[in-house]
């Protein structure tokens, strides 16, 4: 069984409603079982509403309108029927109008319109329409019944909106289903209370309709045809380069429906992803069109993470902020209580970790009610001075990014704050979820189509691009790096209009070269197989092959490799890499080559010197594109320290040598945990955050609080490192003490601020993000201007070869369409 609905569009004309029969003959002819819904024809309910609110104005043209109704359903009627199917028409349609008339006279007595009278004229529409459908597939061949779905479907008294009775309902449907072989022509939008009184379902009511009915004879499809191809990846009003999706999850189509998209209502869904039965949004008029589908299935790892961009067009920010907030239970439930029980609908939150605020987003229409009922609530609270005046932001408009698959990327925010900042436009608020679902900005309304297409250029790519990619270092992170190749090619070049070529390889011992691209399923043999390495000649090679959108991705720790990185952007070719030495080089290198890849257009990337995979070299610039502008940045840069210092905390029976040790039997620790322990790999990180922000530091200019005892230092071996370390555990259990007696934990923390960077042990309370810090997470804070109460906080793993080869692997793709 198939559950077939078709929108006001599709029986808006004769001509639409021949086009619609000609797909329920084909199914028809194929042996399907279905049933069929139909909405109202275009533009009829809104006429309808139109005659009631004339009415109960006392304003006599109603009756002008109601005539013209009546013609434009009887001149469709007979441009599609012949005979008796044409006079069963005609007299059902004299009845419903009589009918209708009788109301609306009714109304125009008493001046007023109720609800409920209001479900009874808006009926008609589907009533007329699934009347007229029936006939019209009964006189082309096909086996109709007409249903009024009155019959079946059971509501509450709800006016307007009515809330189904889905047992009773259930119950109905299968009851009158059972057996029945004739098609049924279906009555969207209507249902009727126990009583027999009349209701509607409210927005997309004809949608839920068929949901209802498909969940109730647990359909195996349920179709829903409109006047588009499916869903689209954003507006096409909006952007012009939208295209319509293949496939989507439910939860995706929920997202992109709350946030603007119109193929579908998501309360309308709920029945069907609740049978996990798939939706299919086809368009009529391209009938051979497949659409989309929706299942409750994500999209393949491997496909696009962003399944589409949508937005909400006009909203009102409003934040709640004060002293009183912080650290007090039950805040935000009287906030959102109270904004329930005056029917605000909210549309966004966010609250940062410092507690102190709490940001959400309503319509404009709601937004005074909003405040005048927040700052109610809290009129003591304001009167102590603990609350400020609720402040209101206008003019705003939410844009929001939506795919499951964000979740396995790093890098979306990222890539997402790098799409705005380079066109100007300034984030107000960000929202996202846990689920990694979906990340929503709030911008000035003025920006939001400019926002929109920003986001879409940056995600959808239009044209096949080739990026011819020269390789050094193959090794762990080289050798991941090449097998996620391998398994996204298919991907970038289907869904990404990008190829990816690896032309040049190259490892300690030998390099291999082939400009029409390597063979990457026999990469090792190929290698092992190729002339003697030698740096200058790769460069070299380089620079002769002269090929377009040329990158060069050094995967290794050489200073030699990165001693060439001049010759490379000064030819043009553009740079990835996880080696830090180039960046936290002599700053006069260090700007030098920054000067030269912006003279040349290329690119020097390097996100996964800090971070591995995580988006903190460009989080930092897209905030510093943004306009925006960098008071502080603290982070626990390393992996190692991260868990030791996180367990430490946790089990005050723990010595820390025996952390130590741990680390470094996990494989946590360098083979002598003093290259960790020192934080000179962390100092690195601050140095080239530091410079990020365009202060000119050297290394020499960090202060390190060491961490280690000399007496640690100072020894040879790493047992007499360990038998030294043990001498110490009594310092480190004061530490850890005198932290705990304050509420507090420690952490190794890289910290710039007032432009003085340094490094060493702190301790933090709850309300700072590090002391919610586990495992071996790396985590950064960014105090900004613009996030000056709520910073904003990129946390995740720092080190791996799968992460740090995703993080170079986002910066190959990036380097396709953007230079800097």
């Amino acid at each position: 069984m198939q559950i077939l609905k078709f929108g006001g569009s599709s029986v808006g004309s004769p001509d639409s409603i021949r086009t619609l029969t000609g797909i329920l003959l084909e199914k028809h002819r194929a042996g399907l079982h279905f049933a069929v819904v139909f909405s109202a024809f275009s533009g009829v309910t809104d006429t309808l509403l139109t005659l009631a609110r004339r009415a109960s104005e006392g304003d006599s043209l109603y009756r002008q309108l109601l005539e013209k109704l009546r013609q434009r359903h009887e001149e469709t009627a007979t441009a599609l029927l012949e005979g008796d199917h044409l006079a069963a028409v005609h007299q059902r349609f004299h009845e419903h109008f009589d009918a209708l008339n009788d109301v609306l006279h009714g109304i125009f007595l008493i001046r007023e319109a109720t609800p409920r009278t209001l479900d009874v004229v808006l009926s008609f529409g589907e009533r007329n329409s699934a009347f007229l459908l029936s006939h019209v597939m009964k006189q082309a061949g096909i086996e109709t019944e007409y249903l009024d779905a009155r019959l079946l479907i059971r509501t509450d008294d709800q006016f307007g909106s009515a809330h189904v009775d889905f047992t009773e309902t259930n119950r109905l449907v299968t009851a009158h289903f059972s057996g029945r072989k004739a098609v049924q022509s279906v009555t969207g939008f209507v249902g009727s209370t126990h009583e027999g009184l009349t209701t509607t379902l409210g927005r997309g009511g004809s949608d839920y309709t068929a949901a209802i009915l498909g969940a109730a004879l647990d359909a195996e499809l349920i179709e829903i045809w409109t006047d588009v191809d499916g869903v689209l990846t954003a507006d096409p009003r909006r952007v012009k380069k939208a295209f319509t999706l293949s496939a989507m999850s439910y939860r995706e189509a929920m997202e992109m429906s709350h946030f603007g998209a119109k193929v579908i209502y998501p309360p309308t869904i709920l029945p069907a992803l609740a049978q996990n039965i798939p939706l299919r949004i086809r368009n009529t008029f391209n009938a051979t069109f497949p659409g989309t589908l929706i299942t409750n299935q994500a999209a393949p790892v491997g496909e696009s993470p962003i399944t589409g961009i949508s937005s909400i067009n006009q909203v009102c920010l409003l934040t709640l902020q004060g002293s009183g907030l912080f650290g007090v239970p039950g805040i935000a439930a009287r906030l959102f209580g109270a904004l329930a029980r005056a029917k605000v609908n909210v549309v966004l939150i966010t609250q940062g970790s410092s507690e102190s605020s709490i940001t959400f987003a309503v319509s404009p229409a709601q937004a005074h009610a909003a405040r005048m009922v927040a700052e109610k609530e809290f009129a003591f609270e304001r009167r102590e001075g603990l609350v400020e005046p609720l402040r209101v932001e206008e003019q705003l408009s939410v844009v929001a990014v939506v795919g499951e698959n964000m979740r396995y990327r790093p890098g979306i925010a990222g890539k997402l704050f790098q799409a705005l900042g380079k066109n100007g436009v300034n984030v107000v608020a960000i929202a996202q979820g846990s689920s990694e679902l979906n990340i929503s900005v709030v911008v000035p309304a003025a920006d939001e189509t400019k926002a929109l297409n920003a986001i879409h250029e940056a995600f959808f790519l239009s044209d096949v691009q080739t990026l011819h990619v020269f390789l050094i270092g193959v090794g762990l992170i080289g050798g991941t790096l090449i097998e996620q190749i391998k398994q996204q090619t298919a991907y970038l070049r289907n869904k990404r209009r990008l190829e990816i070529k690896v032309v040049g390889l190259a490892n300690s011992k030998h390099m291999v070269f082939d400009t029409a691209g390597l063979d990457l399923d026999r990469w090792k043999n190929l290698l092992e197989s190729g002339e003697t390495f030698s740096m200058p000649r790769f460069v070299e090679y380089m620079k002769n092959y002269n090929l377009s959108n040329a990158l060069f991705v050094d995967n290794t720790a050489s200073a030699d490799v990165a001693a060439h990185y001049e010759a490379i952007l000064d030819a043009s070719i553009a740079i990835s890499t996880p080696n830090k030495i180039a960046a936290s080089s002599g700053y006069d290198q260090y700007l030098r080559l920054k000067q030269l890849a912006a003279k040349r257009n290329v690119s020097w990337k390097y996100e996964t010197n800090v971070g591995a995979g995580l988006p903190i070299i460009t989080t930092l610039n897209d905030l510093l594109l943004s306009g925006d502008q960098i008071l502080s940045i603290e982070g626990v840069f390393s992996g190692t320290l991260s868990y030791i210092f996180n367990a430490f905390g946790q089990d005050p029976t723990t010595r820390f040598s025996t952390l130590v040790r741990q680390a470094k039997a996990m494989g946590l620790t360098e083979p002598d945990p003093r290259e960790d322990l020192s934080g000179a790999d962390v100092r690195r990180k601050l140095l080239i955050l530091a410079r990020e922000t365009g202060l000119p530091l050297e290394t020499n200019d960090i202060h390190v609080d060491q961490l280690l005892p000399q007496a640690c230092l100072s020894v040879h071996s790493v047992d007499e490192f360990f038998e030294q370390l043990e001498k110490h555990d009594a310092d480190f259990d004061t530490l850890r003490a005198q932290a705990a007696s304050d509420g507090k934990v420690l952490r190794f923390v890289a910290s710039l601020k007032n432009n003085n960077a340094s490094l060493g042990i702190q301790a933090f309370g709850p309300e700072h993000p590090f002391y919610f810090l586990s495992g071996s997470d790396n985590m950064v804070v960014f105090t900004t201007e613009r996030y000056r109460d709520r910073p904003l906080v990129v946390r995740g793993p720092g080190a791996g070869a799968e992460v740090t080869a995703a993080g170079v692997f986002a910066e190959i793709v990036a380097s396709s369409h953007s230079p800097h």
